[in-house]
């Protein structure tokens, strides 16, 4: 865990309620995919945590969801401004466990930590292949910035406006990608439903309310194979067998 200061060099809409929030600092960063930071907001007590969506030599790439007072006051931020982050916290994705090719799938917000993944396996020499959930067509993001990779996505909305209508699970069944190990992050139903209809070996990243995000207090921990484990620290990233559905 390290405390820095960063400043915002943009934060744009990017889709419905949201953003895209590019963070620069005056020291290289170093983060694994499936990391977070926490995230110091003026006039709010409890820091916000949030999942790092790329790296740049000097900075970081945010997505983010305007869900309440604290992301709201984000999206009003301007470029300029300084914020008090802290990086490097949690356990990240492991793409070494891949052996060949990798499935990524994301619902919603949960697009965003899967993009550094997906460098990352590519950096090893994995093929990749994306699937990502909405709800609509205005809600999608990232599916470009993955394409642009060369990485074949499927996309998924419920009401069928973009690609296969229904679940993310509804697009791997159409588009019948090839993977060893998947990986996946969005919401707890749908993760769930990947992990029992996928039989390869899988992460998940979980979310949880976080006090301290450095596993201090203990307030995100949860219940698992293993005993009880903070999702902060000893997390957000878990093998699907440990995760009690």
């Amino acid at each position: 865990m390290q405390k820095s200061l960063f400043s915002i060099k943009s934060n744009d809409p990017v889709a419905r309620d949201t953003y895209r929030m590019v963070l620069l600092t005056d020291r290289p960063v170093t983060m694994r995919s499936g990391q977070f930071v926490d995230i110091a907001l003026p006039e709010y007590y409890l820091r916000r945590p949030i999942s790092v969506s790329d790296t740049l030599p000097n900075g970081i790439v945010l997505y983010y969801k305007v869900v309440g007072e604290g992301t709201r006051a984000m999206s009003g931020m301007q470029p300029g401004m300084q914020l008090d982050l802290l990086t490097g916290l949690g356990s990240g994705f492991h793409p070494e466990k891949c052996r060949e090719s990798a499935l990524l799938v994301g619902g919603g917000l949960g697009a965003a930590p899967l993009f550094l993944l997906a460098r990352e396996l590519m950096n090893l020499g994995r093929s990749v292949s994306v699937v990502l959930g909405f709800n609509r067509a205005d809600e999608i993001f990232l599916a470009e910035e993955f394409r642009s990779l060369g990485l074949p996505v499927h996309l998924a909305t419920m009401d069928g406006s973009v690609g296969t209508k229904g679940f993310v699970t509804d697009a791997v069944a159409a588009g019948r990608p090839a993977f060893d190990c998947f990986y996946t992050c969005g919401p707890l139903p749908m993760m769930k439903a990947v992990c029992r209809a996928l039989d390869t070996p899988g992460e998940v990243s979980l979310e949880e309310r976080m006090g301290c995000g450095a596993g201090f207090c203990y307030g995100c921990s949860i219940q698992t194979a293993r005993g009880p484990q903070r999702v902060c620290a000893d997390g957000p990233v878990f093998d699907k067998e440990d995760v009690l559905w």
